[in-house]
């Protein structure tokens, strides 16, 4: 995909590639675990990481205890609300499901973290409707895990309408798939890439979505498993 124009900052700066969007086996439907993710990362040439399973920080800060330096890794989680999933970075404990999005934005927030719209519009993956979007620090405009890239351009079109920032995110549930896509987060030349400097940059609108989508047979096998985990056995 073509990267977005990465919001402007004063003085010199500096560029991470942040994947704001992974999961571990703290996830019901992922297999990642945080050793193979701590890898995976470094693998591909990530500058850091934020892990969001779904409705528990179990996973993310397992995987911030793993990581060393070269690493910067940020807890957060994927929460489910009543209006779709909704990531919430920088947060010490997952937040309460099932309240609205806006609701649950407002606490994330309040707590010093970041929320982001994930896969909006892909209501067979939790996405919420434009309807239901208020209240965030951004929008998931380009999510790697999608076997086509309609959603992925309403999302960017509403993001422009509304003017929230980019992001962009792999979904990874497997090791193979972290960094497919990514944040380009814009930091100052002399700021550490600390959670907080990437927190704020995130949260002042210096990112851009970068990265490639997942194959079609990546992305069946996927929706294979899950509905395999998510049906009762016959037996």
């Amino acid at each position: 995909m073509t990267s977005h124009a990465i919001g402007a900052a004063d003085g010199a700066a500096r560029t991470l590639r942040i994947d704001p969007h992974v999961h571990t086996s703290a996830s019901y439907d992922g297999t990642t675990t945080p050793a193979e993710l701590v890898r995976a990362a470094r693998t591909v040439g990530l500058d850091g990481v934020v892990v969001t399973d779904h409705d528990t920080v179990d996973g993310a800060t397992r995987v911030a205890d793993l990581a060393a330096d070269d690493l910067t890794v940020i807890v957060g989680c994927e929460v489910s609300t009543a209006d779709g999933h909704l990531l919430a970075m920088g947060v010490d404990a997952a937040p309460e499901p099932d309240r609205s999005l806006e609701e649950t934005a407002r606490a994330v927030r309040a707590a010093g973290g970041v929320a982001v719209v994930p896969h909006p519009f892909q209501r067979s993956r939790h996405g919420a409707r434009g309807a239901a979007i208020d209240g965030v620090d951004g929008i998931e405009v380009y999510n790697a895990h999608a076997v086509t890239n309609v959603r992925n351009r309403q999302a960017d079109r509403f993001a422009t309408r509304h003017e929230y920032p980019r992001f962009g995110g792999s979904d990874a549930h497997r090791p193979g798939n972290v960094g497919r896509a990514a944040t380009a987060v814009r930091l100052p030349a002399d700021a550490p890439p600390t959670p907080t400097a990437i927190l704020e940059a995130m949260r002042a609108g210096r990112t851009a979505a970068v990265g490639e989508r997942t194959t079609t047979w990546q992305y069946l096998r996927k929706v294979v498993t899950n509905a395999r985990r998510k049906t009762p056995s016959l037996r």
